[in-house]
């Protein structure tokens, strides 16, 4: 039987408390409508991370008929993402799906649960400001910088879900770029992490986003980020402050 969820301490304990499933609810709001059958959950999320995303979690079996009846419910234009190996067995098993590509899901624990030691920052160097949280009217620059350094960032000052931008200047200059987005009740999302050209090597993304991390944590218990599987460096960066890795999938009504 399928049962629609309507609590987020129902959500939690149907799947573990797994940081995907809960960062996709986004504690219920925002239109969010989250289903459970068996060991299974999905969780349905409009416009999360500029796409409309469909959680999955639990046994295959169970997620297929979980899948198909979200789809039914909320549209062809939710995506399935979870762990690689279920999202694969459920786009095979529904005729209507294809693979849509593979990255990395990564998160950080908080207290109490275990983490890797975090690797230590670099030290600022003459002239670089300590990272810190921007004032709204700084994004204008975050703008000008996204769009050189990284002009296919899903985070850009405006779009709704962004909700604050951290920074480290240079000369006075702004230098490296993180925003807060997406961000669950129980999960802080990090994205849109940039350097200026001409600042790479330097250390400021790991200096940067550690310290966002270690806010993001403070504030919301655990933090997660994904990463295109081709990106070393930046899995480096975020290994190097504790994040750990796994693989997910995501698919799509062809």
């Amino acid at each position: 039987m399928i049962v629609e969820l309507s609590r987020l301490d129902e959500v939690r304990s149907a799947c573990g408390d797994d940081d995907l499933l809960m960062w996709a609810a986004q504690g219920l709001s925002g239109g969010v409508r989250v289903w459970a059958a068996g060991e299974a959950v999905v969780a349905a999320s409009p416009g999360l991370s500029r796409r409309d995303r469909l959680a999955v979690w639990g046994g295959a079996a169970c997620a297929t008929r979980l899948v198909r009846h979200a789809l039914g419910e909320m549209g062809p234009s939710y995506r399935p993402v979870g762990e690689a190996g279920l999202v694969a067995e459920v786009t095979a098993r529904l005729a209507e799906l294809e693979v849509a590509g593979t990255f990395w899901w990564m998160s950080l624990p908080g207290p109490p649960a275990p983490a890797p030691a975090p690797a230590p920052a670099p030290a600022p160097v003459s002239g670089e400001a300590a990272a810190g949280w921007l004032e709204p009217e700084m994004e204008v620059e975050v703008a000008g910088l996204l769009a050189v350094a990284a002009p296919d960032s899903y985070a850009v000052p405006g779009v709704p879900g962004v909700r604050r931008w951290a920074g480290v200047r240079s000369g006075g200059e702004l230098a490296a770029v993180a925003a807060e987005a997406w961000s669950a009740p129980s999960v802080g999302f990090l994205a849109g992490v940039a350097t200026a050209a001409r600042f790479r090597g330097r250390g400021l993304a790991h200096r940067l986003c550690r310290w966002a991390s270690g806010e993001l944590v403070a504030a919301r218990g655990r933090a997660a980020l994904m990463v295109d599987e081709d990106n070393p460096a930046a899995i480096g960066v975020y290994e190097r402050i504790g994040y750990r890795r796994r693989a997910v999938m995501a698919s799509r009504v062809a």
